[in-house]
């Protein structure tokens, strides 16, 4: 690199490093040696001013830490075919949150799983994320060391992106994440298994020629209603507290298996239920629902369309009836005379006007 300084103003020029020229028919080989930088004073300026501006010049120190990389730890993040936009959101947050990460084409469906080692070897990955789709609403995330095991496998749910989410953490592209583990990762030994694969899986190498030389966020991994809950958090400088970026999803745990995708069965998870299963009883439990409902619209139209009983006597007529005392009963065997009314004879208006007259 050589520097050539004309007044204030400094202009860089690479000198052409091929020791070299390409050979012409009918000529030898000629050596090419580059032209040697000098500086040139400006008019107004003497040698002696330049050489004060050069010492003035700011530049930019060597990195204080000289470590070297030694964790060769990659990790290859893709799919099959068929996912949805959300699952290809959230593979691409991922690759960004892990600069150790690298990306590939989807696999086709009808391949096998064991081709995913190949895939690995080939791409020099040593960890495999791998989501694989089924029928377009489910979405399985297979866990992998590569080629040797062991590998779990997980049913992703309440998944949420950060293009999604509104959330006001933030963090350097780049760093390296503190990884937080709940209790009882080490109290049982599948969780202790999975804790391992995590750590080897998310944490980013030091000194990754990718990786920033910061801890600004933290990945939680919290066991809840035998889930594993994944959330991503920023570290306020300030005072230590805690503010989410995202993503964040729920990994329910099928199996554990010996090998790379595959082999013999370390755990079954007893408590797990298929999506199948699930979305069959949300249907019959649906279904008992609507029979219930026709069951009781028809014993009300039965009760309404059945005759009526007529009843020969009421029960209730005699509710207010007093009893009364017993009398003997007359027989007559005439018939009682009749009653003679007396009419009272009343005055004229004549004989009353006589009558007040005396």
């Amino acid at each position: 690199m050589l520097f050539f300084f004309f007044g204030s103003s400094e202009f860089r020029v690479r000198a052409n490093m091929s020791p070299f020229k390409r050979k012409r028919a009918g000529q030898d080989s000629v050596d090419f040696k580059p032209k040697k930088g000098k500086l040139v004073p400006d008019e107004g300026k003497g040698l002696e001013e330049v050489g004060r501006e050069k010492e003035h010049e700011i530049t930019v120190p060597a990195p204080i830490s000289q470590g070297k990389w030694t964790n060769k730890e990659r990790v290859l993040i893709f799919s099959s075919r068929g996912i949805n936009f959300r699952t290809r959101h959230l593979m691409q947050d991922l690759r960004t949150m892990m600069p150790h990460a690298k990306a590939d084409t989807k696999m086709d469906r009808k391949d096998k799983l064991f081709v995913i080692n190949e895939v690995c070897e080939i791409k020099n990955c040593n960890k495999c994320l791998y989501f694989e789709a089924k029928k377009k609403q489910d979405l399985y995330m297979w866990i992998s060391n590569s080629p040797h095991g062991p590998s779990a496998k997980f049913l992703v749910q309440n998944i949420h992106t950060l293009a999604e989410l509104k959330l006001t953490g933030n963090c350097l592209k780049g760093s390296r994440p503190l990884l937080s583990f709940d209790p009882k990762f080490d109290k049982e030994p599948h969780y202790a298994l999975l804790k391992e694969l995590f750590i080897q899986t998310f944490s980013t190498p030091r000194y990754h020629p990718k990786s920033q030389p910061f801890v600004d966020h933290v990945f939680t991994f919290t066991i809840a209603d035998n889930r594993i809950w994944f959330r991503n958090y920023q570290i306020i400088e300030e005072d230590g507290s805690l503010v989410e970026i995202g993503p964040r999803f729920v990994l329910n745990l099928m199996k554990i298996f010996q090998g790379s995708f595959g082999g013999p069965t370390l755990y079954e998870n007893p408590d797990f239920r298929s999506p199948n299963m699930h979305r069959r009883e949300m249907r019959l439990a649906a279904a008992a629902k609507v029979r219930e409902k026709q069951m009781v619209k028809e014993m009300q139209k039965g009760k309404k369309t059945s005759a009526k009983e007529d009843l020969e006597s009421d029960v209730t007529a005699d509710v207010f009836l007093t009893p009364a005392e017993e009398k003997p009963a007359d027989i007559q065997t005439e018939a009682p005379e009749p009653k003679v009314v007396k009419k009272k004879q009343k005055a004229f208006k004549r004989q009353r006007m006589q009558m007040a007259r005396r």
